[in-house]
């Protein structure tokens, strides 16, 4: 029987008389929703659920299509309808938390997978989703448990080594980060995915291991000219290796195609300052304050007026820039040495004392302290 023996006059599906014709409507139903005809596999649905309104297949089939439509709230309805006649039916279980999953509610994602594992607790699909859901939420041991299964039940499973490594890199691990995305190059060598390269070299720039991350983002940029993230990594690199002539190459390139990007301009203009180019500098840091307010850009400038000897100026933002971050020791330190070029030996003590009685220990305040 095809698609036309079971359509009426109308074009419609045709009201099924039967359990076999019933059947055969819900398979036809699901074919044309995998190939994302999705109107007129509902029409198959709707027929079925007239002549058997708790009919299980034709409940899900309507959820998915109405989860395809981005009708979550449709969707939840009728898989909802699915549960109360079937507790245990898997298919509704997965698609109420894949809705809940898309609308980011991750939470109630948790608690529906977590039900669907009781009936199939090795679903390794299921299990990434759920490890993936307690990352989403910040529940490390949680999220790191179930990867670990998954990677149990199959060794070399990407999505759970990816996860792992997101893992890892969200809470500050990135020696286990790194290891998982090394295992990544290795499991794709032939066809290693760009965000595995980029993973590699902003765990060593994390780790302050610059001269190792550049190779990978030269490697990105060499098959993406343009990739923002490799060089965004391969300049960051190069300022951390106090390399700024070559930071600012890729600095401005991407300033060509992004030029009103706030954070982009200002680290700019710190690699300008640092090679004494303080028109340049200060071009930077006032492009990105008319886009908005920035806390760096301030700092910087402010350090212009510093090296141009206008302490009285430097003064007056460094001071501002403490009250807006108090806990900032870089503003602390100059804004302390600032009042020590004026011969305010006494208010520059009170500056570090202030910042010390926050119960903030920096090494850099201290010794400076202990100095004057």
């Amino acid at each position: 029987m095809d698609n036309d023996d079971m359509k009426g006059d109308d074009g419609k599906p045709a009201m099924p008389k039967g359990t076999a014709e019933i059947s055969a409507i819900s398979k036809t139903g699901y074919k044309l929703l995998k190939k994302e005809r999705v109107d007129e596999a509902m029409e198959c649905f709707d027929c079925i659920l007239k002549q058997d309104e708790n009919n299980n297949y034709a409940l899900v089939g309507m959820g998915d299509a109405y989860r395809k439509k981005g009708a979550f709230d449709k969707a939840l309805e009728h898989y909802q309808r699915c549960l109360e006649h079937f507790p245990d039916n898997s298919y509704a279980l997965f698609g109420i938390a894949d809705c809940y999953r898309t609308l980011n509610r991750h939470d109630k994602a948790i608690e529906v997978w977590e039900k669907y594992l009781l009936h199939d607790g090795q679903n390794i699909t299921v299990l990434t989703r759920v490890a993936n859901a307690y990352r989403k939420v910040h529940d490390f041991k949680n999220a790191k448990k179930v990867f670990l299964k998954v990677l149990e039940l199959e060794n070399d499973n990407h999505y759970a080594i990816i996860g792992l490594g997101h893992l890892y890199y969200d809470f500050k691990e990135y020696s286990d980060a790194l290891a998982c995305w090394e295992r990544m190059l290795e499991l794709t060598r032939e066809n290693i995915d760009i965000r595995v390269l980029t993973s590699i070299g902003n765990c060593h720039r994390k780790m302050k291991n610059f001269d190792l991350g550049a190779p990978y983002f030269e490697r990105v940029l060499k098959r993406e000219a343009d990739n923002f993230y490799a060089a965004f990594g391969l300049a960051d690199c190069y300022r951390g290796m106090s390399q700024q002539s070559m930071a600012l190459v890729y600095w401005n390139q991407i300033l060509m195609q992004d030029p009103r990007n706030r954070v982009i301009l200002t680290r700019a203009g710190d690699a300008y300052r640092t090679l004494g180019d303080l028109e340049k500098a200060q071009e930077y840091y006032e492009r990105a304050m008319n886009i908005e307010y920035d806390i760096y850009a301030v700092f910087g400038l402010a350090l212009i007026a510093k090296i141009q000897k206008r302490y009285g100026d430097a003064a007056i933002s460094l001071q501002r820039l403490s009250q807006q971050d108090a806990r900032n020791h870089r503003i602390c330190i100059e804004f302390a040495d600032c009042m020590l070029k004026m011969g305010e030996r006494r208010r520059a003590i009170e500056i570090l004392e202030d910042f010390q009685r926050k119960g903030i220990r920096n090494p850099q305040v201290a010794e400076m302290f202990d100095k004057i």
